[in-house]
């Protein structure tokens, strides 16, 4: 193994929050490591292709004036004993010794199973903007965008700028629950802008509020899905169907390493701090909030990290932000009748193969392991674990190492 790296403060993730709590703590004079899982710096928020979009340019440049060091492809899996983190990089172990550690992991796609969800063709909202940014082309394409949250109409209007045909745009939340976003929006001019320029891109495209994907169906990939209201049903033709139902932040390595989590988010004081000493927590796991929210909880997690404290403007910033999380978490909340969708047969554990019948939904996540293996394929739970905390109420299952598929031999040099 080679020789461990050390740092002041250490960051794991290299998205927004991860980016601003590494200049926050560069800045303040800390030795600071920035671990990042990616090739490129920015996430998935800064996901790009060529050049950065203009505000995360501004972040790089000032990472780059801050004296921390970024590390690329570097993946933690491991936090085998206080202070230090085993991570994975080009198949070799590399340990990584810190004083102060800030999470930044970031967030991922809600997918939840309806009939169809394991069609081709039919891609997370998410990750449909992951692949046009990526190169991938969806021109002359009929696409739905579904699911629910204000990724949606990005999404939408990224895909009809590159020249799909967008049908619809499928969201679950009512629009009662939508108008109740106004006040907080009155705030963020930003925003609201976003939004106007989408909707103009989207200029005669339904915007079916209060509706949800039923199923999707096709010959050997998507062709069509119904989308309802509970009452009444549209049918929508199709090739794509990009449909997520929001975020939910990676918890994996806050709870290996024992950090209170408290309705899916890790719980920290005013200035970042985790339950466990010296580890702090920024960005969507603390709450989704998009890129403004990332950075000033990631700036003030620096800025602790550091041993500084964070200014009275940077602290109502972050509690601005945390109520605007609040609010969207509230607005986009998935509905209740999103858990009859799936049938018996409806695969739930794609990685397994585990259809819903064959769960009770009397059992734990330990238990649905145990007996069908849900939870135990490459993904390690990461998309059907949330689906079934949604679908009965099951509380996630204890956290191992490693935290990604690692080759073996990464674990043998760590032995």
């Amino acid at each position: 193994m080679a020789e461990a790296l050390r740092a002041g403060v250490v960051v794991v993730g290299g998205g927004p929050a991860g980016i601003a709590a590494a200049v926050a703590a560069g800045s303040s004079g800390a030795s600071v490591l920035l671990l990042d899982s990616a090739a490129t710096p920015g996430g998935q928020v800064w996901r790009h292709r060529g050049t950065p979009p203009l505000t995360a340019r501004r972040w790089l440049a000032r990472l780059a004036r801050s004296g921390a060091t970024r590390v690329r492809g570097m993946t933690v899996v491991d936090a085998p004993a206080p202070g230090l983190l085993l991570a994975e990089r080009e198949g070799r172990a590399q340990h990584v010794a810190y004083e102060r550690l800030v999470l930044a992991t970031g967030a991922r796609e809600l997918f939840l199973p309806f009939p169809g969800w394991t069609l081709p063709g039919v891609v997370g909202a998410g990750a449909a903007h992951a692949l046009l940014a990526a190169g991938a082309r969806f021109a002359g394409k009929r696409v739905v965008v579904a699911g629910s949250g204000p990724l949606l109409l990005v999404v939408a209007a990224a895909l009809a700028r590159d020249g799909a045909r967008v049908a619809a745009v499928v969201e679950q939340a009512r629009a009662s629950d939508l108008r109740g976003l106004a006040l907080p929006l009155t705030s963020r001019p930003g925003k609201l802008l976003q939004g106007a320029a989408a909707r103009l891109r989207l200029l005669g495209v339904p915007y079916l509020t209060g509706c949800w994907v039923r199923e999707a169906s096709g010959d050997g990939r998507v062709a069509r899905c119904v989308a309802t209201d509970g009452s009444r049903e549209r049918v929508l033709d199709c090739e794509i169907l990009a449909c997520g139902y929001g975020l939910v932040p990676n918890l994996e390595l806050p709870r290996l390493l024992g950090c209170a989590v408290d309705r899916g988010t890790v719980v920290v004081d005013d200035s970042q701090r985790t339950s466990v000493p010296d580890v702090f927590a920024a960005g969507e796991l603390v709450g989704v909030g998009g890129a403004s929210q990332a950075l000033s909880t990631g700036t003030a997690a620096g800025l602790s990290a550091a041993g500084r404290v964070a200014p009275p403007k940077l602290r109502r910033r972050v509690e601005r932000d945390r109520r605007f999380a609040d609010a969207l978490a509230r607005a986009f909340a998935p509905r209740a009748e999103l858990r009859d969708l799936p049938a018996p047969g409806t695969l739930v554990c794609r990685c397994e193969d585990v259809a819903l019948g064959r769960l009770d939904p009397a059992w734990g996540a330990r238990t649905a392991k145990l007996v069908t293996r849900a939870g135990m394929g490459p993904c390690q739970g990461r998309v059907c674990g949330p689906a079934l905390s949604f679908l009965f109420g099951w509380e996630p299952d204890s956290v191992r190492p490693p935290l990604s598929p690692v080759p073996i031999s990464v674990l043998e040099e760590d032995a």
